[in-house]
């Protein structure tokens, strides 16, 4: 299993692909980031070693319109998402050790548990408003 790719084209696969409460882990970044295009290959093989997840590509530029007003401060950004409660979303290293470890704390937790952690600050709080993936994808 790799990682796919959003386009124009499949967004209606991706969206059926995302009606399950399976995680979600969406990189965005850009064609042009050499940190990117380092990341990528890794983000691959990542996604191989997890078929019960759904990893996903965004280049933020070919898809501004699923992007929006999403701040994206630096490159890769990494969403973690289970259902549509957000749990993680910021930039992380380029290696996908630290990513692993962030994902793999996150789905120790129980849905309970993420719900409340998603509700616990303003910043979460906003996830949950902003960056919830399923909910942009419906919305275009």
């Amino acid at each position: 299993m790799t990682a796919l790719t959003i386009e124009q084209d499949n967004r209606a696969q991706i969206r059926a692909l995302l009606r399950d409460d399976a995680w979600v882990v969406a990189c965005l970044c850009a064609a042009w980031c050499d940190a990117c295009k380092t990341y990528r290959s890794r983000f691959e093989e990542w996604a191989g070693q997890h078929p019960d997840k759904h990893f996903l590509w965004i280049d933020i530029e070919d898809q501004a319109d699923l992007v929006g007003d999403i701040d994206i401060e630096n490159f890769p950004t990494l969403l973690l998402q289970r259902g549509g409660t957000v749990a993680f979303f910021g930039t992380v290293l380029p290696e996908t050790q630290v990513a692993q470890r962030l994902l793999t704390s996150y789905v120790r937790k129980s849905e309970t548990e993420l719900r409340e952690e998603a509700a616990s600050s303003v910043e979460r709080k906003t996830w949950q408003e902003e960056c919830d993936l399923r909910r942009r994808l419906n919305a275009i």
